[in-house]
């Protein structure tokens, strides 16, 4: 990270780690009651707001991964970045009312809309993940000079599966809102990767 991007991934760090600690308000404790069901069983009871936050979390935590990971190799900064930049931290933002969403109505009326939303805001993002690096990594014009080439087209080329992956998990809404939640899951562990297999080759290599 340099001086010129330093300011760009701190303010986006700050973002990332509002998203993120925002989501675990949407789980509330059950309020005392003397009437059964026992605390055990409404806490069971809550399972979807969970399953939303553990989805969610893991998700940000991930975007906020190779958030870091890009601006590992971008140098330089133009208006076109701060930009795009700014529009991803923008549906960042979102996860939080997204997850909410999905959280209130999974397996009631209405759990359809919110996977909707819930998957359109990570289709935003994969969107904005493509555009920003794309203007970055583009004729490696705002790239460093000693950045790893390996590393960058690994990069290119896991992001093109998050426009189609997460459409796919849209479209899989229609059919199971619960496994559409999972499928956004296994998502975010693909995207967790690219790292781990860059490492593995280059010790290959040697």
């Amino acid at each position: 990270m340099t001086n010129e991007t330093a300011r760009i991934e701190a303010f986006s760090d700050g973002v990332f780690a509002v998203a993120i600690t925002l989501l675990v308000l949407d789980i509330k404790a059950p309020p005392v009651s003397s009437a059964s069901p026992s605390l055990a069983v409404r806490l069971a009871h809550q399972w979807p707001s969970y399953l939303a936050f553990v989805t969610s979390f893991v998700t940000i935590l991930i975007m906020w991964v190779n958030h870091h990971r890009i601006f590992t190799h971008i140098g330089r900064a133009n208006d076109h970045l701060l930009f795009f930049n700014g529009m991803l931290l923008l549906g960042v933002t979102v996860v939080p009312f997204s997850t909410a969403l999905i959280a209130e109505y999974l397996g009631h009326d209405g759990q359809r809309t919110a996977a909707v939303v819930y998957n359109g805001t990570f289709i935003f993002i994969a969107i904005l993940y493509n555009v920003l690096w794309h203007s970055a990594s583009a004729k490696g014009k705002l790239l460093r000079q000693d950045a790893d080439h390996h590393a960058v087209q690994l990069i290119t080329g896991s992001f093109r599966w998050g426009v189609p992956g997460y459409s796919a998990a849209l479209m899989f809404a229609f059919l199971n809102v619960t496994a559409s939640l999972v499928l956004n899951l296994l998502l975010a562990m693909f995207f967790a990767l690219p790292t781990h297999l860059s490492r593995r080759r280059n010790s290959n290599a040697h």
